[in-house]
C-alpha cells in the first residue's frame, strides 16, 4: 500500500502546473506593476512598412460628388502603396517621397502640395489600411489578427470583433501589451463589473496585443496528462501480479 501511495505521489509530481497549463502566455508575477491608463496624446504617424491607400482627385475633389445625379457618381478603385524601410513611398509622378513620421492630415497636405506641379487644385484622400491588433480571446487557444476599422478603435470593439469572451476566459484579467516587445507597456483590464466599464473605451494602437487569460480546467487537463502514467502504472501492477 505504501508503494501505491508512493507511485501516486510520483504521478502528481510529474503532472506539474507547467504540464497542466503549458500553453499559458504572457504570465506576470503576483506583484507585477502594470502600466497606468492614459489617453492617447498623439495621432497615429505613418511608419515604415505601412500600407497606404491613396486617392488623387483634381479641382479640390469635385469628382467625389456628382451634383447632377448620384447614379452617375464617379467611382475610383483605390491603389495601395507600401512605405519602404527608409520611410519613403513610391508614387506616380512624384517617384519616392519621404512620408514616414507624418500624421494622416500632414501627409495629405504634403502630397497635395507635391501634386500641384501636375494637377489643378489636387485633393488627396489617404488612409493606412494595414493597421491591426492581435487578439487572444481565450488564452492562447484562439488568436486573431484584426484590422483596425477606424482611428478610434477601442478595446471593446476588438473583443467584439474577436467573437467576445468565452465561458472559459477571465473577463477580470485582460492584458494588453504595447510598444517594444523587449520591454513593453503592460496594461491590465477588469471588465467583470459595471464600474469597470470606464476603461472599456481604451483606444488601441497599431500592433497592440490583447490577451484574455483562460480559466484553467485542471480536472480535465490533469486526466489527460496523467492518463499515460496511469496506464503504465496499471501495466506495471499487472506484470507484478503475474510475476509474483
Amino acid at each position: 500500500m505504501k508503494k501505491l501511495f508512493f507511485y501516486i505521489f510520483i504521478l502528481f509530481t510529474l503532472a506539474s502546473c507547467k504540464s497542466l497549463d503549458p500553453s499559458k502566455m504572457f504570465k506576470t508575477s503576483n506583484n507585477y506593476s502594470y502600466s497606468e491608463f492614459k489617453t492617447l496624446e498623439k495621432e497615429y504617424t505613418i511608419k515604415p512598412f505601412d500600407e497606404l491607400e491613396i486617392k488623387v482627385f483634381t479641382n479640390k475633389g469635385d469628382k467625389l460628388i456628382d451634383f447632377e445625379s448620384t447614379n452617375t457618381q464617379q467611382k475610383t478603385s483605390p491603389l495601395t502603396y507600401n512605405v519602404e524601410f527608409d520611410g519613403k513611398v513610391k508614387l506616380p509622378s512624384l517617384n519616392r517621397i519621404e512620408i514616414s513620421g507624418l500624421t494622416k492630415r500632414e501627409a495629405e497636405l504634403k502630397l497635395e502640395n507635391e501634386y500641384k506641379k501636375y494637377f489643378i487644385d489636387p485633393f488627396i484622400v489617404l488612409s493606412v489600411v494595414n493597421r491591426r491588433v492581435i487578439v487572444f480571446s481565450s488564452g492562447s487557444t484562439k488568436g486573431q489578427v484584426i484590422v483596425m476599422k477606424n482611428d478610434n478603435y477601442s478595446l471593446i470593439e476588438a473583443l467584439a470583433d474577436a467573437g467576445g469572451i468565452s465561458g472559459f476566459s477571465k473577463a477580470y484579467k485582460i492584458k494588453l501589451l504595447r510598444g517594444d516587445l523587449n520591454n513593453p507597456e503592460v496594461f491590465l483590464f477588469k471588465l467583470r463589473k459595471l464600474e469597470d466599464m470606464k476603461n472599456v473605451n481604451f483606444l488601441l494602437k497599431s500592433n497592440d496585443i490583447i490577451y484574455v487569460e483562460e480559466r484553467p480546467v485542471y480536472a480535465s487537463k490533469f486526466l489527460v496528462e496523467v492518463a499515460p502514467y496511469l496506464t503504465l502504472f496499471t501495466s506495471m501492477l499487472t506484470l507484478y501480479a503475474i510475476l509474483k
